[in-house]
């Protein structure tokens, strides 16, 4: 059986290259990271003193609500990390 030829392939070469001006818009996010870390550290404070006060504090009218409402800044620093770039 004869063998078959082997076809060379063109060399790529890339086309040339044009310098093109693109503005790449940067704005300044320079606050995420720090309200990001406050809300977590505020809703995790918030948890742990009112295991800590038996529920007496930070506010004895909600009850257990006060555990919503710090996972409520938790979930708040969440949102907030969806800003960071």
């Amino acid at each position: 059986m004869p063998k078959s030829r082997i076809r060379k392939k063109a060399d790529f070469t890339p086309p040339p290259a044009t310098k093109q001006a693109t503005s790449i818009k940067l704005t300044n996010r320079s606050w995420v990271a720090p309200v990001m870390l406050a809300l977590f550290a505020i809703g995790l404070v918030w948890i742990v003193v009112f295991y800590v006060t038996d529920g007496s504090l930070p506010i004895e009218s909600l009850a257990n609500w006060n555990i919503v409402v710090g996972f409520g800044f938790i979930a708040g620093g969440f949102g907030v990390s969806t800003q960071w770039k």
